[in-house]
């Protein structure tokens, strides 16, 4: 098994900057690629970012391409997610995920066996 737990959700203006962080434990000695994903109310959850073990590899959704930005310290079992000039359709809960046992990244959500909680973010216009 494996907790994750998202944090650094939080209220911020349009423009502002949020990092979120997604801390691993339990069955962490296994390679695993993350996720990131969001789900604004009456939408469907939808992909935001992913990582893969080594950090070489992070797709990114085309609408956070060039404003959020995906990293991991493998050595802290943590994923960060920096989200900067954030719009007000940003808005949403967002979840990380782990896919264990592989290093690829994937913008599939069905492919992930683990979730957190997710961690609410809103910008206010």
């Amino acid at each position: 098994q494996v907790q994750l737990v998202e944090s650094g959700g939080g209220l911020v203006q349009a423009g502002g900057s949020l990092r979120l962080s997604c801390a691993a434990s339990g069955r962490t000695f296994s390679r695993y690629a993350m996720g990131w994903f969001r789900q604004a109310p009456g939408k469907e959850r939808e992909f935001v970012a992913a990582i893969s073990w080594t950090g070489g590899t992070t797709p990114y959704a085309d609408s956070v391409k060039g404003r959020f930005t995906s990293s991991r310290d493998n050595a802290k079992n943590t994923v960060y997610l920096q989200m900067n000039s954030l719009k007000r359709e940003d808005t949403a809960v967002y979840y990380c995920a782990a896919k264990i046992g592989t290093v690829v990244a994937s913008i599939e959500a069905y492919t992930y066996n683990y979730w957190g909680q997710g961690t609410q973010v809103t910008v206010s216009s």
